[in-house]
């Protein structure tokens, strides 16, 4: 038996829930942006109407309101986004526990040997009409028998719709489209596939196997079984959520880093909130990568160095991530923003060998004053007790310094 696989999306989530308490603002432009006076000025989501004037999703914002004059920005309440986030969810919990979340506004559902909602199709109409009914929001369902086609699906008929791709139109309806279009075919593997002349969902699905893992790797093959509708994964339980590959932060401080004395605070303050989520989670890092993000044509670019142990350290992982930015032969010039990320993540309590170099004792100590910071702040909130220099990362000072300080 095929599986019953549902992908409910939010329509325009961050705009719509902002909407509901300002239907003054119904039928006008509006996009929900970042805070221009910290410099996270971006569009985060646009209405209908403003996507017509040209608005995108990351926009800064200057360009947004170049394109669409009459453009209204809503500050973002992620709280509130959470609690609809919540509702849609208890929504979907009444039809099946398969319930995975990609995101806050999306989700997908399994439904299969669901005997109260056998077909696809009217379960996802009945969860489309209590949404709207229940909440004020509209959602676009996918149903299909696998996950990306489940998810193409939600993205095919927009807003407040319900599509279906069943094994006898995915080849009509599916394989012409812009292979752009499927999960997790982004820019750079849009660009890698046009070089070999693979356009659209179809092309993709009729290259030759072995030239897509030659070219692209385990990716290539990947998308090839997405392009066929051979992908079987499985649709997670929402209280068991896949173990996490990687974890990190970036952040775009207040005003450009001109010197090493604001990337030491930026940095600081990234590998404390690096580091207790490592410890959150129970986990080590084995590797760690830097992103640094130039002023001048804001691309990122990234550095990585595999650590001589695994870590959850605080202090760890600002040293070596300062090591790993000073290694830089040379300095890149103002920047833009700053990211750090721990990979190759292990349990924490799996064995490790020691050796005679390493100062334990030390390692120990650092160990108990992260323990007692993480218990602080479970109590008081993660901003009650704060290392001196990453307090200052939110508040850089104003004065230039020079680019060769260390």
């Amino acid at each position: 038996m095929d599986r019953v696989i549902l992908h409910s999306d939010i329509n325009a989530c961050y705009v719509s829930i902002e909407l509901l308490d300002r239907p003054d603002l119904l039928g006008k432009p509006v996009a929900v942006g970042g805070d221009v006076e910290a410099r996270h000025g971006i569009i985060l989501a646009k209405s209908d109407q403003a996507k017509r004037c040209g608005v995108k999703t990351g926009m800064v914002l200057w360009q947004a309101r170049q394109l669409c004059p009459e453009l209204v920005i809503l500050r973002p309440h992620y709280e509130k986004y959470e609690l609809y986030s919540h509702a849609c969810r208890a929504i979907y919990s009444q039809y099946t526990d398969l319930q995975e979340p990609f995101g806050l506004d999306e989700s997908w559902l399994d439904i299969t040997g669901c005997h109260a909602h056998k077909d696809g199709y009217l379960a996802a109409e009945e969860i489309r009409r209590r949404v709207r009914r229940e909440l004020g929001l509209t959602v676009s369902v996918g149903v299909s028998w696998n996950k990306p086609f489940a998810k193409l699906g939600s993205d095919y008929r927009k807003p407040d719709a319900v599509t279906v791709f069943d094994k006898s139109n995915f080849r009509q309806t599916v394989w012409p489209l812009p292979v752009s279009e499927l999960l997790f075919v982004g820019p750079a593997s849009t660009r890698a596939l046009g070089a070999m002349g693979i356009h659209t969902i179809g092309e993709l699905a009729m290259a030759d196997p072995e030239t897509l893992r030659l070219r692209m790797g385990k990716a290539g093959l990947t998308l090839y079984r997405y392009a066929n509708g051979w992908d079987d994964s499985p649709v997670r339980p929402f209280a068991c959520p896949p173990a996490a590959k990687s974890i990190g932060n970036s952040t775009t401080p207040p005003r450009d880093l001109v010197c090493e004395s604001d990337v030491r605070a930026v940095m600081l303050a990234l590998a404390e909130e690096v580091g207790g989520r490592l410890r959150e989670s129970h986990v080590r890092t084995r590797r760690i990568e830097i992103a640094v993000r130039d002023a001048g044509n804001l691309h990122w670019t990234g550095h990585q160095a595999v650590l001589d142990r695994p870590t959850d350290l605080t202090r760890e992982l600002y040293q070596r991530a300062m090591t790993l930015f000073q290694d830089i032969h040379t300095w890149p010039g103002p920047l833009r923003g700053l990211g750090l990320r721990a990979g190759t993540l292990i349990d924490a309590d799996a064995p490790e060998q020691t050796d005679m170099f390493t100062d334990y004792a030390r390692l120990d100590g650092l160990r108990r004053i992260d323990a007692a910071v993480d218990a602080m702040r479970a109590k008081y909130g993660r901003t009650c007790i704060r290392y001196l220099g990453a307090a200052k990362a939110a508040d850089l000072p104003r004065e230039k310094c020079s680019f060769a300080d260390r």
